[in-house]
């Protein structure tokens, strides 16, 4: 619990710092203390101005004057700090205006001898150069007979091809310049990768020095890296400034070493600052990025904050109303990035917006009727607890929580299809902590019939596939790159790969479940006491092991799953509380704190952190209950803000200073139309690949598209507004693109023209019953759009109906039209 307290402390610290714009400036050197081992330590510097405490801009060295207080032990060129000789040194930077800073030096082993390291040198070099990526000789057939392990994953593989294949002759101990290792990349001989090492540069030199001193191979004694830190960890910078990325590696010698030469970098997000090659970050946006940095499968973030160039007062922040938590973290940071919060929506809007996001429908008449006759000070309070009480609640994330599980007529039997539903629904009614929920399917048993959760196995028959479509669900991690070779944006190795894959691999199945037609659908699940996954690296099981966590004993005969479910449903597990609350905070803003939705890994920052830890950390509290992370949303200042943009929160998508308008999801449309002109959608037969379909009669009239439990249902307009297929364990699945079949689809397609022709629809009953041009317009408004059509709006309506003459059933029928398929229908705001 400490660790988790820690970094969200840590990061309202650092937002409170950036909030205040006092801008008192002063150099500083990173690093400020460093240790340079034996004669070949060096340490590149960087001198950066100071907000606050803060790195901001870095500072072009050739307007400094760097000195060293000893050059017997340390100099200084090009901005690296290089070993002379054994003691200790003061670097002093020193500006024109009179502000200097210092960084100590220390050095130790400068007279002893160097030999490069193959493991933790070479193949940095052979990294930092190409050499080893998908593209060159890293591919899975490598390039011109020469194959590397991708990003040098495997050292003892790669030495081989290096040092012992086709006979030795890549290397040349006795002329190292002949090596067909360094004669092919500086252009010595033709190389269809091209120039890629300069015979003057140190990676040649590196490269060279190992060969001539007898290209020592790699060994269990070799140091072992770490992890990898980099600085300035935060920086405060303005348009058009620039930040310099130092990367340091550590070794479990206790070395920290500078690697800023041999690390790759790339940006999270390119329109607010880009990186090169040799760790130098442009500023190009106003907002919030980091760069991704990666050293010997190991990575590591520096985070860059731009506020916008808005004239804005300190005042409107701290003025701005709060409710909990979530307002706090996130004022903090549109303060920081000086962005003004849009202010609070209606009632009304609030209403509809609310309802919409918590149970996938719009309002009845009388749930608008009884909101309305509420105290003003208490109805959106009221609001919630119905809506998080209702019948609804439970369809819609029922609905949810099947896309995630990948309930789908196409893979199971429609048997199967449905216990797995009811198991998922009837969670859901008993608002089982979320948890508890996962621990069931991770250790279900018995048969497909009475334990719909046992279903999760059908769906993934081999612990790769359980560990992989777990992994991606529960925790927001995707590692199948692991598979075949070390995740090449991530920390998962290939043996964390197989440990982890391992703890499925005596999960067992009798009798046959067939796909959606094939077989009855019936599956006892069951564990067997011994068997094992085997590493195809090495040909032996890994010893099973949950990520990052202790092995289990491989000769253990118990259910190796219930040790899994307990590590990745802890409070302490880093990813399993961030993944649900993201989810859940998508569902409500229509975009994760991290995106996509599903994509936790270490790489892929999120938008706010300290927000996304302190609302984990709450789910935590609440001990899983997920409605009370939806209350705290729904409740706070930052959901209730308006859709309107101000002038100067307009270009920003993901701060929430206002509240973002989407378009509803697919079957929740569907439902909403048929809601405000009171008709239903049959859905009377499956879709299977192939083109193939097959009647069912499970769906009675009137059910409702959100009540669908299996993806194979047939529905062209399901389809056409992007449903998730459920196909695989991933949000990508389901779409929110626009695209012009659905803009004609909605306007002449065999969708809502039938439903308007429909002799019981709403409006042909209100015809029939005498109601006035003027009653149908307005309840069409109050159905769809919660609110009552402005004078401008009624009477451009009643222009358009006196145009029809005497045929006022269609007049009427155009004007449904209109109403259904304008954005501020379509869309939730």
């Amino acid at each position: 619990m400490l660790m988790r307290f820690t970094l969200s402390l840590f990061g309202l610290l650092a937002l409170n710092a950036f909030a205040v714009h006092a801008f008192a400036v002063e150099l500083r050197v990173y690093p400020e203390a460093v240790t340079l081992h034996g004669p070949e330590g060096q340490q590149r510097i960087s001198v950066v101005t100071t907000r606050d405490g803060y790195a901001s801009a870095t500072v072009d060295l050739a307007d400094l004057q760097i000195e060293s207080t000893d050059a017997s032990v340390a100099k200084v060129s090009g901005g690296v700090v290089f070993a002379v000789g054994n003691g200790e040194a003061t670097i002093t930077v020193s500006a024109d205006d009179g502000s200097r800073a210092t960084a100590t030096v220390s050095v130790v082993g400068a007279g002893e001898s160097h030999e490069w390291s193959f493991r933790n040198d070479v193949q940095s070099v052979l990294a930092k150069q190409g050499c080893n990526m998908g593209a060159c000789h890293g591919a899975l057939a490598g390039k011109g007979g020469f194959r590397l392990s991708l990003r040098g994953y495997d050292s003892d593989s790669d030495y081989a091809a290096i040092a012992l294949q086709a006979r030795g002759r890549r290397i040349e101990m006795g002329d190292p310049g002949q090596s067909l290792l360094l004669a092919k990349p500086t252009g010595a001989l033709p190389h269809k990768g091209g120039l890629k090492l300069d015979v003057n540069s140190r990676d040649y030199e590196v490269l060279a020095q190992w060969i001539a001193s007898g290209a020592k191979a790699p060994s269990d004694e070799d140091a072992t890296l770490e992890h990898i830190s980099v600085m300035p960890e935060l920086a405060l910078l303005a348009p058009e400034e620039h930040s310099q990325v130092l990367v340091s590696a550590h070794y479990d010698d206790g070395r920290v070493v500078d690697v800023t030469h041999w690390s790759q970098f790339s940006a999270t997000d390119e329109a607010v600052a880009s990186v090169e090659a040799d760790g130098k970050v442009t500023v190009r946006g106003s907002g919030e990025s980091a760069v991704l940095v990666w050293f010997g499968s190991k990575v590591a973030l520096a985070r860059m904050t731009v506020p916008y160039q808005n004239d804005i007062s300190t005042d409107e922040f701290d003025e701005a109303p709060r409710k909990n938590f979530i307002d706090e973290l996130n004022l903090q940071q549109l303060a920081t990035l000086k962005l003004p919060p849009s202010p609070t929506c209606s009632d009304d809007e609030f209403l509809r917006r609310a309802t919409i996001d918590c149970i996938g429908r719009l309002p009845r008449a009388e749930e608008i009727e009884q909101y309305r006759d509420q105290p003003e000070s208490t109805r959106r309070d009221w609001l919630i607890e119905h809506l998080l009480s209702s019948e609804d609640y439970v369809d819609y994330w029922a609905y949810k929580w099947s896309d995630m599980l990948v309930i789908n007529g196409t893979r199971l039997r429609p048997i199967a299809v449905k216990t797995y539903y009811q198991w998922v629904h009837q969670r859901v009614r008993d608002n089982m902590p979320w948890d508890q929920l996962v621990r069931e399917v991770l250790t279900a048993k018995g048969r497909s019939d009475e334990n719909g959760a046992t279903n999760f196995y059908a769906l993934n028959q081999s612990p790769e596939e359980m560990t992989e479509s777990a992994c991606q669900a529960f925790m927001g991690l995707s590692i199948g790159c692991a598979k075949c070779h070390n995740h090449p944006l991530e920390k998962w190795t290939n043996d964390q790969y197989y440990a982890m894959a391992n703890l499925f691999a005596r999960v067992r199945a009798k009798g046959w479940g067939g796909d959606g037609r094939n077989g009855d659908g019936l599956r006892t699940l069951y564990v067997v006491t011994d068997g094992d996954l085997i590493q195809p690296k090495n040909g032996k099981p890994q010893p099973p092991a949950p990520l990052d966590a202790p092995s289990l004993a491989i000769d253990d005969p118990n259910d190796r799953r219930e040790p899994l479910a307990q590590w990745m449903t802890s409070p302490e597990n880093p990813y399993f509380a961030r993944s649900i609350t993201n989810r859940i905070w998508a569902n409500f803003f229509g975009r994760g704190l991290v995106e996509q939705v599903d994509d936790l890994r270490h790489s892929n920052p999120a938008s706010n952190e300290p927000l996304l830890a302190a609302a984990a950390e709450h789910l935590i509290d609440a001990k899983f209950d997920l409605k009370q992370l939806m209350r705290a949303i729904m409740r706070s200042e930052t959901y209730a803000r308006s859709s309107v943009p101000l002038a100067m929160n307009r270009s920003e998508e993901k701060y929430m200073s206002r509240y973002y308008p989407r378009r509803m999801m697919a079957e929740v449309l569907l439902d909403s139309i048929d809601q405000v002109l009171g008709t239903s959608t049959d859905f009377t037969r499956l879709a299977f690949p192939g083109a193939d379909y097959q009647d069912t009669d499970f769906y009675e009239k009137g059910t409702r598209a959100i009540e669908l439990y299996d993806a194979a249902v047939d529905s062209y307009f399901l389809k056409t507004f992007g449903r998730n297929p459920r196909e695989i364990v991933c949000e990508c699945e389901r779409s929110q693109e626009p695209s012009m079949v659905q803009v004609l689809h909605m306007s002449n397609g065999e969708t809502i023209n039938p439903k308007l022709a429909d002799e019981d629809n709403f409006v042909n009953r209100a015809i029939k019953e005498g109601k006035s041009d003027i009653e149908i317009i307005e309840a069409l408004f109050e159905r769809a759009l919660v609110r009552k059509p402005t004078d401008n709006e009624l009477e451009n309506m009643l222009s358009i109906i006196a145009e029809y003459g005497d045929d006022r059933k269609t007049a009427m029928q155009d004007v449904a039209w209109s109403v259904l398929t304008s954005t501020e229908f379509t869309f939730n705001h």
